[in-house]
């Protein structure tokens, strides 16, 4: 059930009643036609702009189409009153046995209410982490990873296929200065004195990396220079990495579908492939770039080099892809990359990079719609900063990582769930203040808390139900006679949950899973407002004397915990069943 979008349908319909009977011309495009929640609650359940956007291509007063509207919405029992309101916008209220509906609908669908068809099965690759293997997660990767995941449940839940992916960066240098970094505790763990040049990873994760190749080689690479040692320990490191990340991300749940390597596009004949693919459309060529907008460089020189021609794509200047030396750049094995995932079938691409990606955008984005000629959208999402505080002071180090805070550190810290939630309580571009002190509150401003609160309140209602000899299972409470929610508290609890349908297709189709924890957070208000006006009005208390009336009013409350249920499902986080 998406009432919604029903109503937007009677409202179709009507239209196509009033063009039948000459009222409106017919033919006007119906595409622009909303039915959402009103910006003020007094003014109704629902607004439209229907006579609004159709009065130009009508040729008629948005109050003229708006009357003749009214009269066809008030004639469909689920409408009590329709009211023309300003130049021309519609005010809806709806009857009681509508909201009725909307509880009998979550009970009988469950955690499915809400599930939407809007993605029509499309393929959709989300990439997201995709840190350099060279180390633990630390938490700007945290953020990027619960967003990622989150999203694609999102999108999974509103219908789509979806393809959660990492791309190891194990192809540039960084790779061989682990390699050297690793090697540097394999000495020590053959109690050499060895020296940490500064570049280097000399943090405390990698001790038992190079205790595990100390016991696989004994001392063989001992004195040895790396000509002789340097692919093994990258191979060994880079496994060893990849092992501790995969650990990290359990740490929070997340589990990738498929890792792809850059290492592997190297010798295979792709990244060429890829490229000859551009150069068949004319998009690549020698030239020479200017130098950087508004500076020249000491050490600039005009050099040509084989260019992609992004410009013709929305990019700022042209791309290289080959250096002089005939080496490719940093972006030609991603086009290959993103070509490879174009191969593949996907109807859509994602990528999720940290904010020091935003430089890459366009050039990305240029290069899939060249390849695919625009048929696969590319969106790349953008994961701001996190900053770490605890007692008034920013975390800035990691006993094990020396230069930063892990995110096995985080979730050491407040708990997974927690975690995960507070990554999502702002839009995933916006900077991101992570109290520690704060997240652990029991209280109104501590959204997870407030969330989970609702949810366990809900649960403690069941319990003493059934202390109380009420059945009050979900079979009783589907059976339960809804028109004993009567009271427009009650109602607008309802309503909230009508909402969830509609929120989640707005959130999938703008790619953006805060605004589910947004939504949780005032359904639970809801929630919480409701139990506490029962504190003066018993009328409006879960329990009451009456069986069938608890039975109803219980129904309701166990309504919204079936929706915060589905909700933090979605962003990867436990209902809390009992709070302590």
């Amino acid at each position: 059930m998406n009432l919604f979008s029903d109503i937007r349908a009677l409202t179709i319909d009507a239209l196509a009643d009033l063009a039948r009977e000459g009222v409106i011309p017919e033919g006007l495009p119906t595409d622009a036609v909303a039915v959402e929640p009103p910006r003020d609650a007094a003014h109704g359940d629902m607004a439209t702009n229907a006579a609004m956007v159709l009065a130009k291509p009508a040729g008629m007063k948005p109050r003229d189409i708006a009357d003749a509207l009214v009269t066809r919405l008030t004639a469909d029992p689920r409408i009590d009153v329709a009211e023309v309101a300003g130049p021309g916008f519609i005010n809806i209220r709806l009857s009681a046995q509508v909201w009725q509906q909307v509880v009998a609908a979550v009970l009988a669908e469950g955690t499915a209410y809400g599930r939407s068809d809007m993605g029509q099965g499309a393929r959709v690759n989300v990439e997201y982490v995709s840190a350099n293997p060279t180390g633990p997660l630390h938490v700007g990767h945290t953020r990027g990873a619960v967003f990622g995941d989150a999203l694609a449940s999102l999108l999974e839940f509103a219908g789509h296929d979806v393809t959660r992916e990492y791309y190891i960066n194990d192809g540039g240098a960084q790779v061989d200065v682990l390699a050297r970094s690793v090697y540097n505790r394999y000495l020590e763990a053959h109690d050499l004195t060895v020296d940490w040049p500064e570049g280097t990873y000399p943090g405390d994760y990698l001790i038992e990396v190079g205790e595990a190749l100390k016991a696989k080689v004994g001392d063989a690479f001992v004195d040895k220079g790396e000509q002789f040692w340097l692919e093994e320990v990258r191979n060994f490191a880079n496994d060893a990495m990849m092992d501790l990340i995969r650990k990290d991300l359990a740490l929070l749940g997340v589990e990738m579908d498929v890792f792809s390597s850059e290492k592997a596009l190297y010798g295979t004949g792709q990244i060429e492939a890829a490229i000859d693919a551009l150069r068949a459309k004319g998009l690549i060529y020698r030239g020479t770039l200017e130098p950087p907008k508004g500076k020249l460089p000491d050490d600039w020189e005009a050099r040509e080099q084989t260019l992609f021609k992004s410009t013709d794509y929305g990019d700022d200047v042209d791309r290289p892809i080959q250096k002089s030396d005939g080496g490719w750049t940093y972006f030609a094995p991603d086009i290959a990359y993103h070509y490879d995932k174009t191969q593949r079938g996907f109807d859509a691409l994602i990528d999720v990079f940290g904010a020091d990606h935003g430089g890459y955008v366009k050039r990305m984005k240029a290069a899939v719609a060249a390849l695919t000629d625009g048929r696969v959208p590319l969106d790349i999402k953008l994961t701001q900063l996190v900053k770490l505080t605890r007692g008034g002071e920013q975390l800035k180090m990691s006993k094990r990582a020396g230069t930063f805070v892990t995110l096995a550190d985080v979730v050491e810290l407040v708990g997974r769930d927690v975690t995960r939630f507070v990554m999502l309580t702002r839009k995933n571009d916006a900077p991101l203040d992570f109290d520690v002190d704060k997240v652990l509150e029991q209280s109104k401003d501590n959204p997870v808390f407030y969330v989970q609160y609702a949810h366990a309140r809900v649960m403690s209602v069941l319990r003493k139900a059934a202390e109380q000899g009420i059945t009050a299972d979900d079979a009783a409470l589907r059976a339960a006679d809804l028109t004993r929610i009567d009271h427009p508290a009650e109602h607008a609890l309802a309503a909230k949950l009508a909402e969830w349908p509609r929120l989640v297709e707005i959130a999938a189709r703008t790619h953006e899973p805060h605004r589910v924890a947004f939504y949780l957070y005032e359904l639970a208000s809801g929630l919480h407002g409701l139990w506490n006006r029962g504190n003066d009005d018993t009328s409006l208390r879960f329990l009451q004397d009456d069986p069938d009336t608890s039975r109803a009013k219980i129904a309701l409350a166990r309504a919204v915990s079936v929706v915060i249920a589905a909700g933090l499902g979605i962003l990867g986080v436990e209902p809390a069943q009992e709070m302590r």
